[in-house]
């Protein structure tokens, strides 16, 4: 089939905002969201495209074109960012998997992350289609204990990721509310779990509440924000703020480094 347009698989799939995923041999990739199972390469999207829950999740609905355009105008850092991946959409995550997921995430390397991830649903996620384990829902991980965490190989994160369990699951944290909330006190319930800050705050809203103006801040940003946009903060870029967060974010990691000089 025709290829989409404005849509990079492995960008999207590789640039940090999911661990779910593997590449195969043959260059698709295998991965698994919402008890569901895919496999899927960027020229057979077939799939994907004719399943409303997949169309969902890779956010295949929205016009990115116009977006891009829009923030290309804003900025000549935006535009060249933009247009070195222009493919790269924000998916539409569970958002218990996304926050769980960056709360693992924290000063850790993605082989790791993913490792963890797949020990946690090995062992308390129900299995689903094709053999697929489920995220496992904070009900489940509610009533454990640290001890009970130590497979997952997760050190200080097993006390993080049982607060966020407890606190989700008794609804002091509604994480359905946090979709509509204004965006600051969504950001401040979710700091109220123990062990998240700003940074896995603002992954959970945009990667999974798919709150597109969050904008998360982390080392590669601050250096992005230091060099090319001095003096503006995350909110300066309007309300698709977080996807020019993620062109600027794979763009200072992958380009090389000569293409980069710019000036905002």
């Amino acid at each position: 089939m025709t290829a989409l347009r404005d849509f990079d698989l492995e960008a999207t799939l590789e640039c940090g905002q999911c661990f779910r995923w593997d590449r195969q041999p043959d260059g698709s990739y295998r991965g698994t969201a919402g008890g569901k199972a895919l496999c899927v390469s960027q020229d057979h999207m077939e799939a994907a495209m004719d399943d409303p829950f997949w169309r969902a999740y890779f956010d295949l609905d929205r016009d990115y074109a116009a977006i891009r355009e829009a923030l290309s105008a804003s900025s000549p850092v935006l535009a060249k960012a933009a247009s070195f991946a222009p493919g790269i959409r924000i998916l539409q995550q569970d958002p218990w998997e996304a926050l769980c997921s960056f709360i693992i995430s924290q000063n850790n390397n993605i082989p790791r992350i993913k490792g963890i991830i797949s020990r946690l649903c090995e062992a308390f996620g129900e299995e689903m289609e094709q053999g697929v384990r489920c995220f496992p829902s904070p009900e489940r991980l509610a009533g454990l204990e640290e001890e009970d965490l130590a497979y997952l190989r997760c050190g200080f994160r097993a006390r993080y990721i049982l607060d966020a369990a407890r606190k989700v699951a008794s609804g002091e944290v509604d994480l359905k509310a946090l979709r509509t909330a204004p965006l600051a006190q969504a950001r401040e319930q979710l700091m109220a779990i123990v062990g998240v800050g700003p940074k896995v705050a603002d992954c959970a809203l945009l990667y999974g509440l798919h709150r597109l103006e969050a904008f998360p801040m982390d080392v590669w940003m601050k250096r992005a924000m230091k060099e090319w946009f001095p003096g503006r903060k995350p909110e300066d870029f309007g309300p698709y703020a977080g996807i020019a967060q993620q062109y600027l974010f794979h763009y200072i990691r992958t380009a090389p480094p000569g293409g980069q000089s710019v000036s905002a």
